[in-house]
């Protein structure tokens, strides 16, 4: 891992494995670059690519920026009310344009581009705000952005409303709570527990983890400037996620001219490991329509 500065003004972290055509993955609301699991990415790397991984910034080892976020319920209120959060300090858009210059910095030229959650909504931004250095790209349990589609459940929410202040003693214990009540039917409390330990031994950061929740509470509707989209696209979804509903998945689909749909009955809001080699050759199928 390294880390690298560019032309956004961020510092960002990253990790290089394999050879090959460049495969940028991006990661979701705190979640760091470790966070897609190694045996994950030499699915794709023993298939002949370089993929690329980086911790957005706000989160594990990139620049933490310095606004003040608005507090949990206030962003839960405003994605109650279905508007867009108002003042925050940056965007997805601001975000994807990091994703771009972090590309331009390592001179690996366009990439196929592959986002889970927020990372699928940074993707979805790149392909609209920065076409030359995107080739295809995955959009991964994520949803438009239109306020509309692919919210949270209202169950969900309420749990959301009543966790407890994050601290490096509860971290682990939260992050497996959370994950538990997101994730699908194939959740594995154990492997969870051993990641979100790597994780806040490597980097604590609350306070980003709010401010990339503002920004996505901030960002503007994509559902429009998605039909310009001219890439090849795949739309990945679970029909057991409560974290961004399914009709999320769906309107990406149908935003997108010639994306192509797959979601999976067993899966929540999670990558779950026996779903992967079926991830792995649609996106590489998607790959080569490129």
């Amino acid at each position: 891992m390294a880390s690298i500065d560019v032309s956004t003004g961020m510092t960002l972290e990253y990790d290089v494995r394999g050879e090959g055509e460049p495969i940028l993955f991006v990661m979701g609301l705190a979640g760091q670059l470790i966070d897609w699991p190694e045996e994950f990415v030499d699915l794709f790397v023993d298939e002949g690519y370089q993929v690329i991984r980086f911790d957005n910034r706000d989160i594990g080892l990139s620049t933490q920026t310095e606004w003040d976020p608005p507090s949990q319920n206030k962003v839960l209120m405003a994605m109650l009310r279905r508007k867009a959060l108002k003042d925050v300090g940056y965007t997805v858009e601001d975000m994807a344009a990091d994703a771009a210059a972090l590309l331009e910095a390592l001179g690996t030229g366009p990439a196929h581009v592959v986002g889970a959650s927020m990372g699928g909504m940074i993707t979805q931004a790149m392909a609209i705000n920065h076409p030359s250095k995107v080739r295809s790209i995955c959009s991964i349990m994520s949803n438009t952005g239109d306020k509309k589609n692919g919210g949270i459940a209202f169950s969900l929410m309420a749990k959301l409303g009543r966790r407890p202040a994050p601290t490096l003693e509860n971290a682990v214990d939260e992050s497996v709570t959370m994950f538990r009540a997101i994730s699908g039917e194939h959740f594995d409390e154990e492997e969870h527990r051993k990641r979100g330990q790597e994780g806040v031994s490597r980097s604590f950061t609350p306070a980003g983890v709010a401010r990339q929740t503002a920004a996505i509470a901030g960002s503007p509707d994509r559902t429009a400037r998605l039909g310009k989209v001219t890439v090849p696209a795949l739309v990945v979804h679970g029909l057991q996620d409560p974290l961004v509903k399914p009709s999320g998945g769906i309107t990406t689909a149908r935003a997108i001219p010639g994306s192509r749909l797959l979601m999976f009955g067993d899966m929540g809001h999670d990558l779950p490991r026996p779903r992967w080699l079926e991830m792995r050759d649609a996106i590489l199928t998607n790959i080569r329509r490129a």
